[in-house]
């Protein structure tokens, strides 16, 4: 701090975040008119900046520095998040997405109608890595199920979401899951493996309650049309070979041997590409016009790589599923993060973020209230920001120090802010999530909030480990601190 620099009272420090709820207000009230989140966190950023310079004397070349910083550690997750989304058109336009759906239906039963939902949903939204994706695809499918065995709705909406949101969380080619990891300081793969400590027995016991909730609601007949021409679509399709499931073990091998996500991605990508002439010569042939050349091939395969799949069934909910994909796909999403970083990162360096964390941290006196602050801060945040993304990055950045001084693993808070931020995103009814996935699913938020155990027992789960101890790894050496993996 600069002899002219002026420390930020709390009331200096809280004026950018009350501008950011005000702003996530009045975009609630604009609905369709609503500006995108990217223009607000731009000009809460410059509200942030005006504040540091011209109250705090803060020189412009600190602000450019902790700026820099921020969006730096940033870095490696917007690379695996671009990498992704060629990875999801690959893997759909190989066939391996659609062979993964094409067998998930057939376990489908009506005394097991919820287990199977959520289950299928854990599957689809782990394979592609959207909770989106899945609700406003195959969670369309299910509610129609649900709703002809006479099963509330509410509850079919809670176990689609419960699934979904478990897919999101524990998929590496999540958006969340990589950005979580990058605000910390560790690595998605090691993130992820710390997670199934929370989520693991979150949706274990949550699909035990699908299970006997079902039992109450077996006795309907399900009407298969649609999943029949679902089933048939996609086998008129793609070459729905079981080996294509070489290419996803693979890749979880990969993880499971702790081989870092970008490697372990570019394989999953590059098996696929691959897998495409191998496995997809007919689909080849339709999209070239009945002449698959080399020059062709090339050119089709790494346009699909940057805009994404794009694909005409005749069927609108088959083509919204597989529909998707892309680099570009990925464009909006990363800039949403370097925004976020922007905004942090001037509130860091500026004092504000330290001085807003201080009084929270006057109630945390051990782990279990550091988690329990962190993962209130995350409701907080989604409540007031109505953004998952702000629901991460902005407690993530405010507790990076004080999880260092409990000398905890820095896998312990991305795995506190994904408890916390990402699924509690779908239980506030004015977030963007809940609004999302009330209007594809046909109920609204407080018929299938009760319903959406996964999203519930997370952060629940996340604060006892907390209080007992237990994996809250420490901090073995100086490396391993956070921020500085």
């Amino acid at each position: 701090m600069t002899d002219q620099q002026k420390y930020p009272s709390l009331l200096v420090s809280s004026w950018p975040v009350i501008i950011l709820v005000l702003l996530m207000f009045l975009n609630f009230l604009l609905g369709d008119k609503a500006v995108p989140v990217l223009y607000v966190l731009v000009v809460c950023s410059f509200v942030a900046g005006f504040i540091s310079i011209l109250h705090l004397k803060i020189p412009y070349s600190i602000l450019d520095a902790g700026m820099r910083k921020t969006i730096d550690s940033a870095m490696p997750a917007i690379l695996i998040i671009f990498i992704i989304g060629s990875l999801i058109a690959s893997w759909i336009m190989s066939g391996i997405v659609p062979m993964l759906i094409y067998y998930g239906v057939q376990i489908i039963d009506p005394g097991y109608f919820l287990f199977v939902a959520c289950l299928f949903c854990c599957v689809v939204s782990v394979s592609i890595g959207s909770s989106w994706s899945t609700a406003g695809t195959v969670g369309i499918a299910l509610m129609g199920i649900g709703e002809s065995l006479g099963i509330p709705m509410g509850m079919t909406a809670g176990a689609i979401i419960s699934g979904a949101y478990f897919g999101d969380k524990m998929s590496p080619m999540s958006d969340t899951t990589n950005l979580a990891p990058a605000m910390v300081g560790t690595d998605v793969i090691t993130h992820i493996k710390h997670m199934v400590y929370t989520s693991g027995p979150a949706i274990i016991i949550s699909l035990l309650i699908y299970l006997i909730m079902g039992f109450f609601y077996d006795g309907g007949t399900i009407e298969s049309a649609s999943l029949s021409q679902l089933k048939t679509v996609l086998n008129d399709n793609f070459n729905l070979s079981p080996l294509l499931l070489a290419v996803p073990l693979l890749v979880l091998i990969l993880v499971v041997k702790g081989v870092a996500a970008m490697p372990s991605l570019v394989v999953g990508l590059l098996l696929s590409v691959v897998a495409i002439p191998l496995f997809q010569w007919e689909l080849l042939t339709r999209f070239l016009d009945g002449e698959v050349t080399l020059s062709g091939s090339y050119s089709l395969i790494l346009s699909t790589l940057a805009n994404g799949f794009v694909i005409e069934t005749g069927n609108a909910a088959i083509d919204r599923l597989l529909t998707r994909g892309g680099m570009l796909s990925m464009m909006e999403v990363n800039l949403l993060a370097i925004a976020a970083m922007v905004f942090g990162g001037i509130m860091e360096v500026s004092g504000m973020l330290s001085r807003l964390t201080e009084t929270i941290l006057k109630t945390v006196h051990n782990v279990g209230s550091l988690v329990s602050a962190t993962i209130a801060t995350c409701i907080f945040t989604n409540i007031t920001a109505a953004n998952q993304t702000m629901a991460i990055v902005l407690p993530a950045r405010m507790f990076i120090q004080s999880f260092k001084d409990f000398k905890l693993h820095p896998k312990n808070l991305s795995r506190c802010v994904e408890d916390g931020g990402t699924v509690t995103a779908p239980l506030i009814p004015w977030n963007t999530n809940a609004v999302f996935m009330a209007g594809v699913l046909g109920v609204g938020t407080g018929e299938y909030f009760l319903y959406a155990f996964f999203c519930m027992l997370s952060p629940i789960i996340s604060i006892i480990l907390g209080f007992t101890g237990i994996t809250m790894t420490k901090i073995i050496n100086e490396e391993e601190s956070v921020g500085q993996t």
